[in-house]
């Protein structure tokens, strides 16, 4: 049995992986969703000082609140960020980690800096434009390769605003050692996080492919419970 935390990009929770989580906990193993500062159930705890560092915190104060060992950290999109750093600073209860179709990023760098040009410059407008210049606003899930009906009245509703700190803040590690790795890009939408695949497999980690649209977790259940169970 594994011990698995799922760690949601912007704008969701940890309601996101319920497809996935369910299928996982069928097959026997411990599966925890937390859901970080700011976003969704938690949105009341929003401000413009909620950044990186608070994300970072809130999963380690998890792993460790819940005595959470031999951990299997699975980060989505923005969170792969959060699970680089919670991996670096708590490397004796992390066993290994998944990004599925996430930020693969350094010491130093931040997430906004980590997007396509055009990705970046149109994050930086929205934010200016509709986020008061401390909030990503909820991307509609058509854009995220979210196409079936009922899945987009079930995901669009939730996503709440994104604060923006998170990815202007940059990735600070200690340099402890990296614990084993995998990447899973998701290929049937517009492959953002295709130099990250292409960075990890460079880093000789194995690197899978999804055809379906970034949010996997609610478009394509079955084949990445498949994926987290054949680790």
């Amino acid at each position: 049995m594994s011990t698995l935390v799922l760690v949601h990009g912007a704008w969701h929770g940890g309601w996101v992986w319920q497809r996935v989580a369910s299928l996982l906990r069928a097959a026997g193993h411990e599966v925890h969703t937390p859901t970080m500062t700011g976003l969704c159930e938690r949105a009341h705890l929003l401000s413009p000082s909620v950044g990186l560092t608070t994300h970072i915190q809130d999963v380690s104060a998890y792993l460790e609140a819940y005595d959470l060992w031999d951990v299997v950290l699975v980060g989505h999109g923005y969170a792969g960020q959060v699970v680089t750093a919670v991996a670096d600073w708590l490397p004796h209860r992390v066993r290994a980690r998944v990004y599925l179709d996430a930020f693969l990023g350094g010491d130093g760098e931040a997430a906004i800096d980590l997007l396509p040009d055009a990705v970046a410059n149109h994050y930086r407008r929205l934010v200016e434009e509709a986020g008061f210049g401390w909030l990503v606003p909820a991307r509609p899930p058509a854009r995220l390769g979210v196409t079936e009906a009922a899945d987009v009245a079930w995901l669009g509703p939730r996503l709440t605003p994104h604060p923006w700190l998170t990815y202007t803040e940059p990735l600070r590690l200690t340099g402890s050692p990296e614990t084993p790795a995998v990447f899973v890009e998701c290929t049937g939408w517009s492959r953002v996080f295709r130099p990250h695949a292409e960075r990890a497999a460079a880093r000789g980690w194995p690197v899978h492919e999804l055809e379906t649209g970034h949010e996997a977790m609610v478009t394509a259940p079955k084949e990445l419970a498949d994926l987290l169970l054949a680790r």
